[in-house]
């Protein structure tokens, strides 16, 4: 597919390198000359210095005949008026980073489609969405949900007391329709087979029913009580966003933020909770706004670095959850081994739901996993397949793909190696990133 991004930001850049690895023909637009570089010498994709929004550029560089343009910019009107420029130039697709929530009320959603835009994505509130499903569920580190909302992959993290240490997964006893998917040992994603185990302190992936998956996640639970009382420290978009979902749901919420504007915009908006002007930093203001008596710490500052002390100060002081926002994914893995629970970086998130679009067609979603170092996957299995009709174990699907749930005609099934596919299988796919291409040729 031939593919133009408009922006080489960070999440223009995530985009083009993992569209690149899945051999797209890319083409990245960038104005800035010292980014341009950075992309062009770190991606094997073609890039060009100048306006991505001007139709005439588009025409003289040949973009034209491109399938799909994602704009990405910082600007919402730039992103905007560059998909506007593409659709009237002939680009079959376009998609959109929009931020401002002046953008996104149903009635704008109408108008940008008029405009030649077919997706706006929103990273904060993609963020702020992801961490409200995790903070829903106490026992998570990552939650997702696939097959409109029946199929739930959920990944915790396995004490050493647990039954499932140290027992081979082909004679573990698990709830009747929970599979075991992937496993995280030492930031190593194992696909596993029926001789692989559990070790102590593993982030493992168990995929089934969402109602059988809420039940079983709560023995992972250190506290049985669900998480009620939840401090964001931040409140810039994500936080913003995170603090009016939590407060419609009755959570109880304090939210401490330097900026006295953010502060003020914030507490006209939520009515369960407290907005605090003042800075995360202080640790005598933090253990006197009760800090270890919280269920869950949200660090949400601009500052990676940051984010992790305040998330390590937090757990110190008695929080049971802490959830971080990182800017740059190569921090997730170090995070993760020094005690953070949950660390999720917006950009990896947007580059998912624009993932989705990309493979479009049989494919329904796409969730990037642990800093993209797997990937979950809903897939409308095509009557063309070269696995229909065959049994699973004689399918010859390659190691490292798992097939986790399976829904016909709203029944979920978990299958085994004597499963047979049919065409119209909607099936979730736990793998590799570098086994993309042969999923699309299997299935």
């Amino acid at each position: 597919m031939r593919i133009v991004i408009v922006g080489a930001g960070k999440v223009g850049f995530s985009l083009a390198q993992r569209l690149s690895e899945e051999e797209h023909e890319i083409t990245v637009i960038e104005q800035d000359e010292e980014r341009r570089l950075i992309v062009q010498e770190s991606l094997d994709v073609m890039t060009i210095s100048g306006n991505g929004a001007s139709p005439q550029f588009l025409a003289d560089y040949g973009l034209l005949k491109a399938d799909l343009m994602v704009a990405v910019t910082d600007s919402d009107e730039v992103n905007m008026i560059a998909c506007m420029a593409a659709k009237r130039a002939g680009i079959s697709r376009t998609i959109a980073r929009v931020r401002n929530q002046e953008y996104a009320g149903k009635n704008q959603l109408e108008f940008n489609r008029a405009l030649g835009i077919d997706l706006t994505i929103n990273p904060e509130m993609v963020t702020a969405v992801e961490i409200s499903r995790i903070l829903l569920t106490p026992a998570a580190l990552d939650v997702e949900d696939f097959g409109d909302g029946k199929v739930r992959l959920l990944e915790v993290r396995v004490r050493a007391e647990s039954p499932y240490v140290n027992v081979p997964l082909r004679k573990l006893t698990l709830p009747n329709g929970i599979l075991v998917v992937g496993i995280l040992r030492q930031n190593r994603m194992i696909i596993p087979h029926g001789t692989d185990h559990i070790s102590p302190q593993d982030s493992v992936f168990f995929v089934g029913a969402q109602e059988a998956i809420e039940e079983f996640s709560e023995q992972f639970s250190e506290r049985k009580t669900k998480i009620q009382r939840v401090m964001i420290i931040g409140a810039g978009r994500i936080g913003r966003h995170l603090a009016r979902i939590l407060n419609d749901v009755g959570i109880s919420i304090k939210v401490i933020e330097k900026s006295r504007e953010r502060c003020n915009d914030l507490a006209k908006v939520i009515d369960k909770g407290l907005v605090l002007c003042g800075d995360g930093t202080d640790i005598d203001l933090l253990i006197e706004e009760g800090v270890g008596e919280t269920d869950a710490v949200v660090c949400l500052t601009s500052d990676d670095k940051l984010n992790l002390l305040l998330a390590l100060l937090a757990k110190d002081l008695g929080t049971q959850k802490t959830i971080v926002r990182v800017g740059r994914s190569e921090y997730m893995g170090l995070m993760g081994k020094v005690g953070v629970d949950v660390i999720l970086s917006p950009r990896l998130l947007t580059a998912g739901v624009i993932l989705r679009q990309v493979r479009q067609g049989e494919v329904v979603s796409v969730s990037l996993l642990e800093g993209a170092k797997a990937e979950a996957m809903e897939i409308v299995v095509s009557a063309k397949s070269p696995v229909i009709g065959r049994k699973l174990k004689d399918a010859k699907i390659p190691d490292n793909i798992l097939i986790g749930a399976l829904m016909r005609k709203n029944e979920l099934i978990i299958p085994d190696g004597n499963t047979v596919l049919q065409p119209g299988d909607h099936i979730v796919i736990f793998t590799l990133p570098t086994l993309i291409k042969k999923i699309s040729r299997i299935f």
